[in-house]
Order: C-alpha cells, then sequence, then structure tokens
C-alpha cells in the first residue's frame, strides 16, 4: 500500500519556485494604484499556498483524505488523483492538461503585455491582434493559467477557492480602467466596448485567440 506522497518537505525548491513566480507577477503586472496591488497580493497569496503544498506539506491531501475519512490506497500523486483513486496516471493526466493550460495562459499574458505596451508607448488604444478578440486578454491569460496550475494540476483548498476571488478582483479592477481609458480615447473606446467582449472571445474565435 503506497503512503508517500512524491516532492513533499522540498521546501528549498518551494522558495525558488514561489520567489520565481512572484517576480515574473510584480514585474508584468506592475501594480500602481492600492486596488492593482491588492489583487496582485491575492495572486501571491495564491502562489505561496499552491507551491509550499506541492513541494513543501500536501496539507489539502491530508486534510480531505485523512481527516474527512476520504480514504485511499495510493497518496502518492495530486488532490484529483488521489480523490478518483487515479494514481500515478490521474497525476499525469492533470500535470500535463494543467502545464497546457498553465503555459498558454501566461503565453497569451505576455503578448497581452507587449501590444499594450506598444499602444501606450505610440498613445493610441490598443484594439489589435489579441485586444480585437478580447477588451482584457491580460486578464484572461492570467485566470486560463492560474487555474491550469491551481485547479487542474495541483489543486489546494486555498487555491480552488481563492481562483474565483481574484476573477471577481480583475473583473472589477478591468471595470475601473475602462472608465479611465473612456476618458481618455472617448467615442473610439466606446465603438470598441460595443463590438468586442471583456473577457471571453465570441464563439468560434478561441481557435484564433490561442493561436496568436
Amino acid at each position: 500500500m503506497e503512503r508517500g506522497i512524491e516532492h513533499s518537505g522540498a521546501w528549498a525548491v518551494a522558495l525558488i519556485v514561489i520567489v520565481i513566480a512572484s517576480w515574473l507577477l510584480y514585474r508584468y503586472l506592475a501594480p500602481k494604484t492600492w486596488r492593482e496591488w491588492a489583487g496582485a497580493g491575492l495572486i501571491q497569496a495564491f502562489i505561496i499556498a499552491l507551491y509550499a503544498e506541492m513541494y513543501g506539506f500536501p496539507l489539502t491531501i491530508y486534510l480531505l483524505v485523512r481527516f474527512f475519512g476520504l480514504d485511499s490506497s495510493y497518496l502518492n500523486a495530486n488532490l484529483w488523483s488521489t480523490l478518483l483513486d487515479m494514481g500515478e496516471t490521474g497525476m499525469m493526466i492533470s500535470m500535463i492538461v494543467g502545464y497546457m493550460l498553465l503555459f498558454g495562459g501566461f503565453g497569451i499574458f505576455l503578448q497581452g503585455w507587449r501590444e499594450l505596451y506598444r499602444a501606450r508607448k505610440e498613445n493610441r488604444l490598443a484594439k489589435g491582434g489579441l485586444y480585437s478578440l478580447v477588451r482584457h486578454p491580460q486578464y484572461t491569460g492570467l485566470f486560463i493559467g492560474l487555474f491550469g496550475e491551481g485547479v487542474v494540476h495541483w489543486p489546494t483548498i486555498f487555491s480552488v477557492a481563492l481562483f474565483p476571488v481574484i476573477v471577481v478582483a480583475y473583473v472589477l479592477l478591468a471595470r475601473r480602467e475602462e472608465k479611465k481609458v473612456i476618458e481618455q480615447f472617448g467615442a473610439e473606446y466606446l465603438e470598441y466596448k460595443r463590438r468586442v467582449p471583456g473577457f471571453l472571445p465570441v464563439k468560434g474565435k478561441w481557435r484564433q485567440f490561442m493561436n496568436i
């Protein structure tokens, strides 16, 4: 009967990954207002909880499996594969799908950041590339990446509970940002807003969105 948890106790690895992920977060989100800092703080907490459990101590698995009596003969995997009793097969599936979402989301985030940076530098409205499909591609990419890593690949009680909070926080932040853009670009942005959805591409555009 297998009872180990792979990678647990690797606190040095956990610390390194948390520092790298946090640096990337603050490097590209570059929060300025207190609301932006609050949103970044939520993601920071998400990152710490996620990787502390992934490489440090798997608290979620122990709580659900031991304390609540959801006993399984195989704990050498993540939460989904443990609860579904799929062992390494389930772990491999969730890892592959999770990493695909993580890297895909991160790629969307970076592409959106580059397009917005060029538009601001040229003092124009960003509405080409990814911005022709959604108004906030950076946040869409962020949601996809966090969902892939913190819900699909290595879910914890904290990461699963915090994910919708992060989504709501950034949706509200996006609305506040749009008010400032309307003040700057006026009718041009209102027309753009009328044509382009906020976060999710229209039906038939997802393939184009993910391939840019």
